[in-house]
């Protein structure tokens, strides 16, 4: 690259860096990040259209439905809902602040079916208890009880809720009556009909009332006035009341569902959560800190290790977090836990990416010892970095990319938003390795410091490299007691998925989850003899962290949530209820079914991606060494029961991010030596670039410790969850990498020889000093 070239470049990236930051800078400063309930404390809930005999469920219906729900939620004075459709019959209403739901399912739930029926008899109370049974109603009549308790006989509704123009709550303060609610008819005629029938009865017969139903229940039934002419009844024009034992509140919700009708299309609830904010404070304090923490720790190892291109990258990191965290403000995306799972990710990928570079720059440095320019030393050793890693970067964030997508396209709920998260992440991450890193490194190591190379710290060779090193590449060479070894490893762990099983949350098996935090250490034994004495039979109790608590029932109406916690307080006393969520058996098979897909798809999207990028065995070792990773997750949480929910599919999927990259930095390794030294046997191929990507292996995973670390020590609940399994998964990633991805791509070449030599590349023996990813 020509001088004036490289200059042109420069201020390319340069100006790209500037307006990126600028704009990420005034994100910051002016918007506010929209918080996922799990974080911010609320309710959530997701209704599914009901289908059935005269129930049309389309894009217009379901369109109508959301518009009705909205206007009974804005009723309920809450600030900033969030309400969106949510597949084909689904609509999701998030109320922030809401901690309990039982008013807003009340209200929105209802499907306010408002008929208007003759009253022809009273009836009598065994009459209106043997009518409480639906089967037992005859078909052209009911028998309901009035709002004192009286049990009537009504003929078939003449009209519907359809008639009435609008509802209005009123104050009738002339005549001391209090609150009633005013009808105004759109069908005065069909009115002035059912109240002139009405009238040719007698005053006190009760077929002189008129039945307003709602929902099956009188709402109110009032006797038609005596100057009421028979067959003539009320005018068009004149009012009709409907009174009642009345507050403002119960006047203006009834106004309220009068004048929005029935919904379109009735709704039942499949999936409620309810946490506390406390709840949601401490995963953000927690996140916060442990994010502080462990990049101020990754920043001072990278200094320690790599010394000023260290710090160069420490600000690149501090840099991709802001610049991450304002593009998720500018797409209006919503942070939530499993979110930040993704998060945690790609500050990984972003972190990997400059260990990558800063080793191929000490390789550069290292082979142009006879360059006499110490000033163009430096700048082609930083250039160099940067070009010898791109594939390696490309190739592990691509892959990457191709399974968030397909998580957004695919899967929902909390995995959905892991993949959004993810996603921009990673694009973050690319631009703050790729170009505002190498801008920082070029206008630095272009001055004094290339006169002064010790301080750069890509001068030298480190001391982790040079012990491997001293490695012997043959260790490979016995690769199938390599893969014989750890299968019997994973045999073991994965034998806990038969002889114990998963502890299945409720995302996935349906039911109630319900989280408190008592006063003191609880007395679980207590616990479960008060659910079970309470009729909760199937109640399984654990013990949480901070005096927590859980407990896990079948699905169970939001009522009975109030018994459960009555049994919990005789048990151990007072006690907050941190979260409340219930998961229909319906919609926990969907979610675990799409989630599994979208695992599914993705790995076979990176075995396409691989299989072209290098070949078809690389690729399927890849695999196979991804689902050696999910096995021995899977087994682990098997025998510590830990809980798996979509938290844990979060975590599962940060591992499968990390396995994927760390096997793609080792298979770019080992095309690139194939095409420099294809005499040598793949196995060495295979051990020298496993030897040779260890420093990287090692460096990127103290960094990443420290921010897992810091989440493990200072969480609670589900953070501490997903610290431990990526911690596990992490490791276990990069051990699958060597002993069971970089051996089965040894025995796949002895069958099927050729892995890796589609792309020969003319370079320098990498054997030569510092030859290192």
């Amino acid at each position: 690259m020509s001088g004036k070239t490289e200059r042109r470049g420069l201020l390319v990236r340069g100006l790209l860096s500037l307006i990126v930051l600028i704009a990420s800078g005034a994100l910051l400063v002016t918007t506010e990040p929209r918080l996922g309930l799990d974080l911010e404390g609320g309710t959530q809930l997701t209704l599914e259209g009901i289908p059935g005999e005269d129930v049309v469920i389309n894009d217009e219906t379901m369109n109508q439905t959301l518009e009705v729900i909205r206007r009974r939620v804005d009723s309920l004075g809450v600030a900033e809902p969030n309400l969106v459709r949510s597949g084909d019959n689904r609509v999701v209403v998030e109320l922030p602040g809401v901690e309990d739901p039982q008013e807003a399912l009340e209200t929105i739930g209802r499907t306010a079916q408002l008929t208007i029926h003759p009253v022809t008899a009273a009836a009598s109370p065994e009459e209106a208890e043997e009518a409480a049974d639906p089967e037992a109603q005859a078909s052209d009549e009911l028998v309901l009880t009035d709002e004192n308790g009286a049990a009537l006989r009504l003929a078939p509704a003449v009209m519907t809720g359809e008639a009435i123009n609008s509802a209005t709550a009123r104050l009738d303060g002339q005549t001391g009556q209090g609150w009633f609610v005013g009808l105004d008819f759109a069908d005065s005629a069909g009115w002035s009909q059912v109240t002139g029938q009405a009238a040719c009865a007698p005053m006190g017969d009760p077929a002189r009332r008129v039945a307003i139903v709602l929902d099956s229940t009188i709402i109110s039934a009032p006797e038609v006035q005596g100057d009421t002419t028979c067959n003539v009844g009320i005018p068009p024009g004149g009012e009709t009341r409907i009174t009642g034992d009345f507050n403002q509140a119960d006047a203006e919700q009834l106004a309220l569902l009068i004048s929005d009708g029935a919904l379109p299309v009735p709704v039942e609830v499949v999936e409620q959560r309810t946490l506390g904010p406390t709840l949601g404070d401490d995963a953000i304090s927690a996140s916060i800190t442990a994010a502080i923490i462990g990049i101020s720790l990754s920043g001072l190892f990278l200094v320690v290790v790599y010394r000023l291109a260290g710090f160069i990258a420490t600000l690149a990191l501090a840099a991709y977090t802001g610049i991450a965290y304002a593009l998720l403000l500018a797409i209006g995306a919503t942070i939530t836990l499993p979110g930040l799972a993704g998060f945690v990710l790609a500050i990984g990928m972003a972190m990997d990416a400059n260990v990558l570079i800063y080793e191929r720059s000490r390789e550069e440095y290292a082979d142009s010892v006879g360059t006499k320019s110490a000033k163009r030393r430096m700048s082609n050793a930083v250039a160099g970095g940067f070009k010898g890693a791109i594939t390696a970067i490309a190739d592990s964030n691509i892959t990457t990319l191709l399974a968030a997508i397909l998580l957004f396209a695919l899967a929902t709920g909390p995995v959905r938003g892991f993949g959004i998260t993810l996603t921009t992440g990673v694009l973050a991450s690319m631009f703050s390795a790729l170009v505002l890193s190498r801008v920082l490194q070029q206008l630095v190591f272009r001055g004094p410091v290339a006169k002064h190379p010790k301080i750069s710290g890509i001068a030298h060779i480190g001391k982790v490299r040079q012990w491997f090193e001293r490695r012997s590449p043959d260790f490979l060479k016995a690769w199938r007691k390599w893969l014989v070894a750890f299968g019997i490893v994973l045999v073991v762990i994965g034998s806990g998925l038969a002889i114990r099983g998963l502890n299945l949350g409720v995302d996935f098996t349906g039911g109630r989850y319900i989280a408190y935090q008592a006063q003191e250490e609880p007395d679980l034994g207590a616990v479960r003899s008060a659910l079970e004495d309470a009729g909760f039979d199937d109640a399984a109790v654990s013990g949480a962290d901070d005096n927590g608590l859980t407990v896990r029932t079948g699905p169970l109406p939001e009522e009975r949530v109030g018994e459960i916690r009555e049994a919990v307080v005789s048990a151990v006393g007072e006690v907050d209820q941190l979260q409340s969520d219930l998961i229909g058996p319906s919609l926990g098979e969907e979610l675990r079914d799409r989630a599994i897909l979208a695992l599914l798809l993705g790995a076979l999207a990176q075995v396409v991606y691989l299989s072209f990028r290098f070949d078809w065995r690389l690729g399927i070792a890849v695999i196979v060494g991804l689902a050696a990773d999910v096995i021995f997750l899977l087994g682990t949480f098997a025998w510590t029961g830990r809980l798996v929910d979509s938290v844990f599919v979060a975590s599962m999927l940060t591992v499968i991010g990390y396995s994927v990259n760390d096997s793609v930095v080792v298979f770019d390794r080992v095309r690139e030596l194939r095409a420099a030294r294809p005499k040598d046997p793949f196995y060495r191929i295979a051990g020298s670039s496993v030897l040779q990507t260890m420093p990287r292996t090692v460096n990127t995973g103290i960094g990443v410790f420290a921010v897992l670390g810091a989440l493990l020590f200072l969480g609670s609940g589900s953070l501490v969850d997903f610290a431990f399994a990526v911690i596990i998964g992490a490791v276990i990633g990069n051990l699958t990498t060597i002993f069971v991805a970089a051996p089965l791509a040894i025995g796949l070449d002895s069958r099927w020889p050729g892995a890796a030599k589609q792309r020969k590349k003319k370079k320098r023996d990498p054997n030569s000093s510092g030859a290192v990813v």
